[in-house]
């Protein structure tokens, strides 16, 4: 892939900072000093901050061909256009794309942050050489992408793919959109906290919200605390209720999972693997992948230079 080999400009915007990084491939060349989101009152003030950093590192690498960005929310991707980012207010109906392009003087594309990590591990990653696959990071919430038949599942009004919001209880709990069951209103760094600081409790014991994050719930694991290997495994029996659905509905060669979550490895992924198998025809799981992610925690701006360098042709 010929785009391998040039240099692109990714970001990467969350609530907190804009990550910039001048982007090889796989590879971070260099970072530029983030951006602390919340200290600009304007979309266009962020993007001012942001443009600074980027020409800074277009003096240093002139050989720059292209600047992509992932953003937290809503994103058009073909319009170009972000709307209502998750934990950043005041962002309706932004030119993403324009401004980038006239701070930059690059070819620019933008897409939701979830979508640029889903087209790493597509290009560059687990699913490297794949035409069908879902990609989904669990953190604090749950974000995906979807490829289908080797394209970007955008849908009507690019909204398509976001998983976190599939019910797995039709009688749940209530989303933030209102709709019942959503599946990150159970598998977030948060609710599963919370879940499992119940679930001590119901044993008659008294857990921190340190004892109960993923991290802690793992080392706990491996100490062979009975709640917290069924905290585990109910995680993953709630998370194969939607792999299974998503399954019968696209048929992906792999499910690749990434996020803080993902990295208690076999604690998840064992359970999930038998929970999936239980309810998918034989012949269909034996040519079934759950993989872990393949890249870091900087496959949102890999994926978003990498989308960007496709997309101006190189």
């Amino acid at each position: 892939m010929a785009y391998e080999d040039e240099l692109a400009i990714g970001v990467d915007m969350g609530g907190t900072s804009v990550k910039i990084a001048v982007v090889k491939g796989i590879d971070i060349i260099e970072r530029a000093e983030p951006v602390p989101t919340m200290d600009f009152g304007t979309p266009e003030a962020v993007f001012g901050e942001v443009g600074k950093r980027i020409k800074a590192l277009q003096v240093k690498y002139p050989d720059l061909k292209a600047v992509g960005m992932g953003l937290p929310g809503f994103v058009d991707h073909d319009a170009g256009m972000a709307d209502s980012l998750a934990n950043v207010p005041g962002w309706y109906d932004v030119p993403a794309r324009r401004l980038l392009e006239e701070l930059s003087g690059l070819p620019a594309a933008v897409d939701n942050d979830a979508n640029c990590m889903a087209y790493a591990e597509w290009q560059l990653g687990a699913g490297r050489g794949m035409k069908n696959l879902v990609c989904l990071t669990l953190g604090t919430g749950v974000g995906s992408g979807i490829i289908v038949n080797g394209q970007m599942l955008h849908g009507h009004m690019s909204a398509a793919g976001e998983l976190g919001q599939m019910s797995i209880d039709y009688r749940g709990r209530s989303g933030y959109y209102k709709n019942y069951g959503a599946l990150e209103d159970y598998i977030g760094h948060r609710n599963l906290t919370a879940d499992a600081i119940a679930a001590y409790a119901a044993a008659g014991l008294t857990r921190s919200e340190e004892d109960c994050s993923p991290l802690g719930l793992e080392k706990a694991a491996e100490a062979g605390c009975p709640v917290a290997l069924a905290c585990w495994d109910d995680l993953a029996r709630k998370l194969a209720c939607c792999l299974v659905s998503c399954h019968y509905i696209l048929n992906p060669e792999a499910f690749i999972i990434g996020g803080g979550v993902a990295k208690a490895g076999d604690w998840l992924f064992k359970p999930l693997r038998e929970y999936v198998k239980n309810q998918v025809y034989a012949k269909h799981f034996a040519q079934l992948k759950i993989l872990p992610a393949m890249l870091s925690n900087e496959a949102g701006m890999v994926g978003a230079a990498a989308m960007a360098l496709r997309e101006a042709g190189h």
